[in-house]
């Protein structure tokens, strides 16, 4: 004899909400391949991207554009966010919004001291204030 197996409904799995559990956005092979693939070719652009010499902070704007094509292609299939409620697209977008102002607002403040920063330890600038230094 078979011992009969608990049924649980939706409102009493311990959730306390009726909801399936089962995989709701499956992506099919097709695309995740299609994306990996774009992933690899993003990836070698970047390899690529460090052999050029564009001079200046343009190296850096390069792969970080690259970068962010990537995180978006990851967040979007991977993380299945394309196909989730908008509700949540909203919240990604805000945080990276505000990480961005963050670091924005934090590289237009590195001018203010760059003059005080020590590149060459064995030279540094003179104090701005203060008594000479020690040699």
């Amino acid at each position: 004899m078979s011992a009969a197996q608990p049924t649980t409904t939706p409102a009493s799995d311990g959730h306390g909400e009726a909801h399936a559990h089962g995989f709701a956005h499956t992506a099919t092979v097709k695309v995740l391949t299609r994306t990996f693939i774009a992933l690899m070719i993003l990836t070698l652009l970047t390899v690529g991207a460090t052999r050029i010499d564009l001079g200046g902070n343009y190296n850096l704007a390069l792969a970080m554009a690259i970068a962010v094509v990537k995180a978006t292609l990851v967040v979007l299939f991977f993380m299945h966010l394309r196909y989730d409620r908008l509700f949540h697209s909203v919240i990604i977008v805000g945080g990276l919004l505000f990480a961005a102002l963050f670091i924005g607002f934090a590289l237009m403040d590195s001018g203010q001291y760059q003059d005080t920063v020590l590149w060459d330890i064995r030279n540094p600038p003179p104090a701005p204030i203060g008594p000479p230094p020690i040699r």
